[in-house]
Parts: C-alpha cells; sequence; structure tokens
C-alpha cells in the first residue's frame, strides 16, 4: 500500500497562488469598474439636477419679466430681461442677461441693475455659470410667448415655453403735415374756405 501525503508539494502551493492571484485581479477589476460606473451615474445625475435648476430659474426670469426682453446672437441667443421680480440676490426687481460662453460653452446668468453688455469693472453684477456643455441656446419671441431650446453635449435637447409675457407698447411716431407755401385757410363748417374780407377801393385822383 502507497503512503499517505501529509503536505502539499511545491507545484501545488505554486499552482494555488496563481489561482488566487487571477481571482483577486478579477475581483479588484470589477470593483474598479463598480467605482467608475457609480461616479458616470452620480456625475449625470448631478449634470440632470443642474440641468432642471437651470431651466427652472430661466423660466422664473422670463415670468416674472415686464415684457422688456432683448433677443439677439447668431450662433447661440443672448437674452436680455431688463426688469424682472425673480432675483436670486434679493432685489425688487433686476435686470437678468442669458449668455452662451463660446470659449467654454457655458450658459451664464448676470444679474444687477443699470448694466451694460459686456459687463465693466465698477458694475454691480453677479455672474454665475449654469449649465455647462452647451451646444444648443436659441430663443424666440411671438407675441406674448417665448420659446426656449438649449442642449447639452451628448445630451437630448430640452425646450420650454412661456405663455403671457407682458407685451411693450410700441409708441407711433406722428406724422407732421407740412404746409405748403400760399395755400388757403382750411374750409370752414358750412364748406366755404375763409377768403379774405374786400378791401374798399382807393379814391381816384382828382386833376
Amino acid at each position: 500500500m502507497s503512503a499517505r501525503r501529509n503536505a502539499f508539494t511545491l507545484i501545488e502551493v505554486l499552482i494555488s497562488i496563481a489561482l488566487l492571484s487571477l481571482v483577486l485581479l478579477a475581483l479588484y477589476n470589477s470593483v474598479g469598474m463598480l467605482r467608475k460606473s457609480n461616479a458616470q451615474l452620480f456625475q449625470h445625475l448631478q449634470n440632470a439636477d443642474k440641468e432642471k435648476e437651470g431651466t427652472e430659474t430661466l423660466f422664473l426670469d422670463i415670468a416674472g419679466s415686464d415684457g422688456n426682453i432683448t433677443i439677439t446672437g447668431d450662433e447661440f441667443s443672448r437674452l436680455c430681461l431688463e426688469s424682472t421680480v425673480n432675483s436670486l440676490y434679493g432685489l425688487p426687481a433686476a435686470k437678468v442677461c442669458w449668455v452662451v460662453s463660446k470659449e467654454k460653452h457655458i450658459l451664464l446668468r448676470s444679474e444687477g441693475n443699470g448694466y451694460m453688455l459686456p459687463t465693466r469693472s465698477d458694475d454691480r453684477v453677479e455672474v454665475a455659470g449654469v449649465i455647462r456643455d452647451i451646444e444648443l441656446f436659441r430663443v424666440y419671441r411671438k407675441k406674448s410667448n417665448v420659446l426656449v431650446v438649449l442642449r447639452q453635449k451628448n445630451r437630448k435637447s430640452v425646450s420650454f415655453m412661456v405663455q403671457g409675457v407682458p407685451e411693450i407698447a410700441k409708441k407711433k411716431k406722428k406724422k407732421k403735415v407740412k404746409k405748403k407755401p400760399g395755400a388757403m385757410h382750411s374750409a370752414t363748417p358750412g364748406g366755404v374756405k375763409n377768403r379774405p374780407k374786400n378791401r374798399p377801393e382807393t379814391p381816384k385822383s382828382v386833376r
């Protein structure tokens, strides 16, 4: 009969260590992939929350404006609200502008009073980056409706419409009527034009 072995051989120990290393490496890779996936999911949710918060702020800015809205721009729209009650800094009424930084593609929101774009160093204006990776930002207005369309990189477009925005009445220019030289006076209610009264004839000279 063969004798019993009470220990492993060196080759068996080395094989066991190699298999254990492969299992640990696979587990480490799985944990790394799980962490990376969780980080991407967290970043996606964070971006979604910022986008939602930014679009809500933009909606409230437009809805709270007095209707004096300026929309300019070619590639990206530039939206300026001369007066809105939706202030993030406790102002009773604020001028708010939404502009896309073409270099960094960030949608910026500026708030203050009595400033012009581009802002100067002495202007009291609060500027904050709201949404990053902007590929599209367009604003359209038709009477009392304002339509906003925006899109971030690798994401679907978001659009919303603000209804009931006050319309600013345009002042009509009065046409000046030029008087022609030597024109007769206007007609009287009876339809007969005013004519100069007949002057008395001068007496003829007597030789």
